[in-house]
């Protein structure tokens, strides 16, 4: 290298080192801060973005199996829409059989039904034929009253005009029979069947026996002084002879002896006295009904022995019966016989 200042002076300057300054450093600072904030939201958006996509991904096998579980529903309930298809046309088809066969029953019900209504309009008259026999011949109002219930009853189901006025009729008929005075016939029968076989034992007067009273003779043997046996063998003695005469007062005149064949006659005359009261009570014929009873009380009380206990309870029931009036005006059933002809008629003229 020569010495010469020219030389000096043309060589180029040397780079003087410089030290960073605040700025620079700060500049810098927040570059790399903002790279590494850069970095982590990078970070977080990739973990964040991985954790979507597993999310995603599980919902979409869910919704991959639920899809699968929908076809397979679908499937079942497409099957099932054609098995109900089926059905239907076969309930169509039964349905059309079972209106035909409705038609054929109407058909049926309707020729059942008039021949029904002939045959309870039938019955009704049978019944009434028996209710109007019972109250004529035999006077029997309660077996009339149910045969008339019974004629109701059977027209009961059928719900028409004609069979409803017949019904209004019915009931005026069965209103009169229970509007009757109520006598206890088969009860009243029963006690005169009663007094019939009584009247068989009943003693006569001059058939009463005079009884020796054991317990008075042993008030009197209790009260007299203690007697030897000799004693006491005469005081029974003289009780049989005692007890062979009979002193009796009467107010009256002396009642009639019969004889063993006016006897037996006065019974079966009383038998027969009963047994026609008996046919008056069922025919409710009150004149002979209380002919009979008088007649039958007054022979009990002139014939018979009033006093034995037998007559007594004869006589009570005699009593008993007397006192009801068996004499009742029994109805008619003439309207509800002519009503029952007017609806045979009516069904004659329907066919």
């Amino acid at each position: 290298m020569s010495d010469d200042p020219s030389s000096v002076m043309q060589m180029p300057p040397e780079p003087v080192e410089r030290k960073p300054s605040l700025f620079a450093k700060t500049a810098l600072a927040l570059v790399v801060l903002t790279l590494f904030s850069l970095a982590w939201q990078w970070l977080s958006t990739r973990q964040r973005f991985n954790e979507v996509e597993k999310t995603l991904s599980l919902k979409l096998d869910e919704y991959q199996a639920i899809n699968q579980q929908s076809m397979m529903l679908a499937k079942q309930a497409e099957e099932r829409s054609t098995q109900a298809n089926a059905r239907t046309v076969l309930l169509e088809e039964k349905l059309a059989e079972s209106r035909d066969q409705q038609d054929v029953l109407q058909t049926l019900y309707d020729q059942l039904a008039e021949n029904r209504e002939a045959t309870a309009v039938a019955e009704v008259e049978q019944l009434l034929t028996i209710a109007n026999q019972q109250l004529q011949l035999a006077n029997n109002v309660k077996s009339a009253l149910l045969a008339l219930q019974a004629a109701d009853k059977r027209l009961e189901p059928l719900a028409l005009p004609r069979a409803t006025q017949l019904r209004a009729t019915l009931a005026l008929e069965i209103e009169k029979l229970r509007a009757l005075p109520q006598v206890d016939v088969m009860n009243m029968s029963t006690q005169l069947e009663i007094l019939a076989s009584l009247c068989a034992t009943l003693p006569l007067i001059s058939e009463r026996q005079p009884t020796f009273n054991q317990a008075v003779a042993q008030k009197v043997t209790a009260k007299t002084k203690p007697m030897n046996p000799v004693q006491k063998f005469a005081f029974f003695v003289w009780n049989d002879i005692r007890n062979l005469v009979t002193v009796e007062r009467i107010d009256k005149p002396e009642p009639p002896l019969l004889s063993p064949d006016l006897a037996f006659y006065l019974r079966e005359n009383l038998k027969l006295r009963l047994l026609t009261a008996r046919i008056a009570l069922l025919q409710h014929d009150e004149a002979s009904y209380s002919a009979d009873i008088t007649a039958i009380l007054r022979w009990l009380n002139q014939y018979y022995d009033t006093r034995h206990p037998n007559t007594i309870k004869a006589l009570q029931l005699l009593k008993m019966l007397s006192d009801n009036n068996v004499g009742i005006e029994l109805p008619q059933l003439t309207e509800s016989i002519a009503a029952v002809n007017r609806y045979k008629l009516s069904l004659e003229k329907n066919d």
